[in-house]
């Protein structure tokens, strides 16, 4: 399997796992075309509360390991769950809090990235 195909499934089964969790506001952010960005894509999500930031980020790790056979390079944020980024190296994980998503605005940071808006299931 190339990478990019390994990556796209990647990308893929982080947002499913954040849908099933009802992860909101899913976007998706290729960085490719960016000089010096830390990765290749960031996917962004916001849950309701510390609970479901949780919720989020350990179905996304579960789901991953299970399917994929892959595990984040890295994770923090967990303790306070305010912010939890997963870091699978090419593909970085960032599930907020709404208030600390609009606090930090990281979406104006990388304005310049094509960005996909992933529509909300019913």
């Amino acid at each position: 399997m190339n990478k990019l195909t390994q990556k796209q499934l990647l990308i893929d089964k982080i947002v499913e796992a954040i849908q099933d969790t009802k992860g909101e506001d899913i976007k998706i952010f290729d960085l490719t075309n960016i000089e010096n960005s830390v990765a290749e894509t960031f996917i962004l999500c916001s849950g309701n509360s510390n609970t479901q930031v949780n919720a989020i980020s350990g179905n996304i790790e579960k789901k991953v390991r299970n399917e994929l056979k892959e595990r984040p390079w890295h994770v923090e944020g967990t303790d306070n769950a305010l912010w939890v980024l997963m870091d699978y190296v090419s593909v970085v994980v960032h599930v907020f809090q709404k208030q600390t998503r609009e606090y930090y605005d990281i979406e104006e940071l990388w304005g310049d990235a094509k960005i996909t808006i992933v529509e909300e299931q019913v």
